[in-house]
């Protein structure tokens, strides 16, 4: 456990934990800090209190001392500095042709700084203006850029419902905030009823959110199929959550319809996604418990059928035999299973065939689908090409067996 006090330096800021070593403090008083931005006066906000280590930002800086008059006197003389400080900033804005709107200015305490925050759509080349505005104050100028929710939170102003604005009253963090929200808490879906002075959702609708998730956990859907105490069924119309009441579209016996309100204690739901089928259709569980007892009573009517009835079925049995033996009894057909076919191995015809028979007569069958029929006279032809070709062939390598065998150029030269 750590000893903190908690410290706040704007007016609705972020509380920053300290350590208060000896000094005795309470909530309301003035103190000195220093901070990452140099020595700051503050507001203490938290009485000096133990909390656990994992909630403090180690390393915790010390409180160096509990604010005299002349701090308070100098934190004074800075708001007014402040306020030349803006007008100055805001003609120099208006010199360099900027568009970016000023929003507030800032001095340190120890006047080491200055910090001036504006909006832009866009980002803003501001360099030449901090090289002015450094020559006018002669120290270090800060210029940040802040979103809409935050400039709302420095003005202030007054909300839709007639009171200060929430973040710039008591918000020290603004809290994401969805339509689903709205949604939930039956709220319209108009953009200027749920959206703030800033343009956003309301910071509000957080505020009950979690009572409306409790609620709801109760309440059935729109559409949802319910049963009423009376056994009719209807579908649901509407829900107040608040009240815990839902209004059912109710189908009468007599094909009529009308809204009536229940609480939602007495009723039975069946989720839209689940039910099947037409209203009508749909038995509540009085006429089940009717239809259950009905069905008791049948079974006890045939059990006294069968206690009674013991002779009667005797003497149908007799008459049902004989009926069984004027009927012709039914053959029954088996369905036919298909015969197999014994796969006998292929026999090629010409297997056997000698090659003196002459062509196959398969060749002959294609050339006379093809119409090639060929004479004896071309048979001849073809044969004497053919001994010509032959004859040619060897009278030409006679011709080179008797060509003289060369050797070198001296044997030839004598």
């Amino acid at each position: 456990m750590t000893k903190i006090i908690g410290v706040r330096f704007r007016n609705v800021g972020k509380v920053y934990y300290f350590d208060p070593k000896d000094y005795e403090v309470s909530a309301g008083d003035h103190v000195i800090v220093e901070t990452a931005r140099g020595v700051e006066y503050g507001t203490v906000v938290l009485a000096p209190r133990e909390v656990e280590d994992s909630k403090v930002v180690q390393p915790l800086k010390e409180v160096i001392r509990v604010a005299t008059d002349k701090d308070t006197e100098r934190e004074q003389s800075n708001r007014s500095k402040e306020r030349e400080a803006f007008d100055i900033c805001k003609k120099k804005i208006i010199g360099h042709e900027l568009d970016m709107k000023l929003i507030d200015a800032e001095y340190t305490f120890d006047n080491n700084k200055v910090l001036f925050y504006f909006t832009a759509d866009g980002r803003i080349d501001f360099r030449e203006l901090v090289k002015d505005l450094a020559s006018v104050f002669k120290t270090r100028i800060e210029l940040r850029q802040i979103g809409v929710r935050d400039e709302t939170k420095i003005l202030g102003g007054m909300g839709i419902c007639g009171r200060p604005l929430c973040c710039h009253t008591y918000l020290s963090e603004f809290v994401p905030v969805s339509i689903k929200m709205a949604k939930e808490q039956n709220l319209s879906l108009n953009p200027t009823k749920i959206s703030g002075t800033c343009g956003r959702l309301m910071c509000c609708l957080k505020n009950e959110q979690e009572t409306y998730e409790y609620l709801n956990k109760s309440l059935p859907n729109h559409g949802d199929i319910a049963t009423t105490p009376e056994g009719l069924v209807g579908e649901v119309q509407t829900v107040n959550v608040l009240r815990q009441r839902v209004r059912v579209l109710v189908h009468l016996e007599n094909d009529e319809k009308e809204i009536q309100e229940f609480p939602v204690e007495e009723l039975e739901f069946i989720p839209k996604q689940k039910f099947q089928g037409n209203l009508t259709n749909v038995q509540s569980p009085k006429k089940e418990n009717d239809a259950e007892d009905s069905r008791e009573n049948n079974e006890g009517n045939k059990e006294k059928n069968r206690n009674n009835g013991g002779r009667n079925q005797r003497q149908g049995q007799n008459t049902e035999q004989g009926q069984r033996q004027r009927q012709p009894q039914k053959q029954e057909q088996r369905p036919r299973q298909p015969q197999k076919q014994e796969q006998r191995p292929r026999q090629n015809p010409y297997q056997n065939q000698n090659p003196s028979q002459g062509p196959k007569p398969g060749r002959d069958r294609s050339k006379e689908q093809r119409g090639e029929n060929i004479s004896e006279e071309n048979r001849e032809n073809r044969k004497n090409n053919r001994g010509n070709r032959n004859n040619r062939r060897k009278n030409r390598g006679e011709g080179q067996q008797k060509r003289p065998e060369h050797t070198g150029g001296a044997e030839s030269a004598e």
